[in-house]
């Protein structure tokens, strides 16, 4: 088939991609006119039933017909002479979207649950700087979306019509890293603890809110109450904690698991194919080129289960505005994957070198802001409203300054900043330690920062920008910072290796 295929010609998606088309348009249809249709079924016995049947009927006909027409007018090609990706759509409005080859970033292969049933795939096509997919083909066959990716990552960087490069665009990726089952439930146990608590916390708010129109919601908070008295009050706080603890944990499995089911790594060609997910499947195609930013995260845990997380950003026209279709994560990764996955982005493994430690001053700062301050706060708070007696005050303060005071210490020990002569690796966290990888050579712009009370210590802060976000060590040694950069800058002026 990929013989056959020339996408210097308009193609059309597949046939049976209608059906997603008109599924597509009847719920956008339903969302916007659900006031009508909750009105309906409120007074469906006053209404004439041919008159609401037909209706419906005629409505069903009509997105249907709106389906039939989106497909005929979708087309898309590649412009050779341009070297440009051009798409044709539109019904009653034309729209053109042209995008030149060279600033295509990445290209995703989606599968949701009804194009899944017609067995066809969406394509969305990113390019750097954009919040949103620059492009996207709704309806088109799994062969015919693996062939045109490659031309759209490749084209530019090879010859199409060579033999050399249609054999190789046209060679099955070779599996590299398959994340297994158990490496997911693993991860799923061990991260996300307090994204999955505020996803419990938001939705328990909705339902209880939603309770509260029923007038059940006082009845039911009166029972509960009563039913805490009756225990003592530390098996009250530990049964309320074994429940939020199990609630994280079977939300966190639950995301994991649904996300990033059957999570593979293949190579193909230059680039790195990531396909996953339970009941929406996703495949990205990604060219190690393009990263900017590697993290590798692991807790303790996570350490002694042999797991570990890797996100990797991508480039983005502005760094400032970073959003999460530049972030890939690849979850559940053993040490050995990891290596592997970190040799595949940057041809080798990444070695720590010198290392720089951050002024004791830090710590000191961390500690005045983030426990000295909320204490003070407390006492202030305490001392008008009287919420606690000042013995239980005392016990819940203890156990602030001391939880607190460990993730204080743990987080400015894990603080360093390593540097060799071709990577800069930042590590901080408490818990989850990020190791955060960049290639001097991508860096694009480098501020230093020194307040007018740092300079009798020599101390100051720099921030490295790239296009994929910024990386900052804060509280260093003023002077090797400045020489620091300076051989960076050489890196970056000296530099012809390619990144975009």
């Amino acid at each position: 088939m990929s013989n056959s295929v020339d996408f210097s010609k308009p193609q059309r998606q597949s046939l049976t991609g209608i059906l997603v088309m008109f599924v597509n348009t009847l719920q956008k249809s339903v969302r916007a006119f659900w006031p009508i249709l909750l009105l309906w079924l409120v007074k469906f016995e006053t209404l004439n039933k041919l008159v609401v049947f037909g209706s419906v009927a005629g409505f069903l006909i009509v997105i249907g017909f709106f389906s039939y027409l989106q497909y005929w007018f979708f087309t898309f090609y590649i412009d050779e002479e341009t070297n440009e990706f051009v798409i044709q759509k539109g019904v009653l409005k034309k729209t053109k979207i042209t995008m030149q080859l060279h600033k295509i970033q990445q290209v995703n292969i989606n599968q949701s649950l009804i194009q899944r049933l017609v067995n066809v795939h969406k394509l969305e096509i990113d390019t750097a700087g954009s919040d949103k997919k620059e492009a996207s083909i709704s309806a088109i066959s799994h062969e015919l979306a693996l062939i045109l990716k490659e031309r759209l990552i490749h084209y530019s960087e090879l010859d199409p019509t060579s033999e050399a490069t249609i054999n190789e665009t046209e060679s099955e990726p070779t599996a590299f890293v398959k994340i297994g089952l158990g490496s997911l439930i693993k991860i799923g146990f061990t991260s996300n603890y307090v994204r999955s608590f505020a996803l419990i916390l938001v939705v328990f708010s909705t339902i209880m809110e939603n309770v509260k129109q029923f007038n059940v919601a006082d009845e039911y908070v009166e029972n509960q109450i009563t039913t805490l008295d009756a225990l003592p009050i530390l098996t009250s706080v530990l049964v309320f904690i074994a429940i939020i603890i199990t609630l994280v944990l079977v939300v966190n499995l639950g995301r994991t698991l649904l996300k990033y089911f059957d999570f593979t790594i293949q190579k193909s060609h230059q680039s790195i194919v990531l396909s996953y997910g339970l009941l929406a499947t996703k495949n990205t195609l990604l060219n190690p080129n393009k990263v900017q930013i590697v993290k590798i995260t692991q807790n303790y845990l996570q350490k002694k289960l042999d797991v570990t997380t890797i996100g990797v950003r991508q480039a983005s026209s502005d760094a400032t505005k970073v959003t999460e279709k530049d972030k890939i994560e690849v979850p559940g990764c053993t040490q050995n994957e990891s290596n592997a996955i970190l040799k595949l982005l940057f041809s080798k493994l990444p070695e720590k070198g010198v290392v720089h430690l951050p002024n004791w001053r830090k710590l000191g700062v961390n500690t005045f802001f983030m426990g000295l301050v909320p204490l003070t706060i407390a006492i202030l708070l305490n001392l008008n409203n009287a919420f606690f007696t000042w013995k239980e005050f005392s016990l819940y303060a203890a156990l602030f300054s001391v939880f607190a005071g460990l993730l204080l210490w743990f987080s400015f020990r894990n603080y360093k900043l390593f540097v060799s002569n071709d990577f800069i690796i930042k590590q901080n966290g408490a818990w989850d330690i990020d190791t955060t990888i960049i290639e001097p050579y991508k860096i694009q712009a480098i501020q230093t920062q020194q307040f007018v009370w740092q300079k009798i210590t020599d101390i100051g802060s720099v921030t490295m920008s790239t296009a994929g976000g910024t990386v900052s060590f804060t509280t260093a040694n003023y002077t090797e910072i400045k020489k620091l950069i300076n051989y960076w800058l050489y890196q970056m002026e000296s530099s012809d290796k390619n990144w975009m």
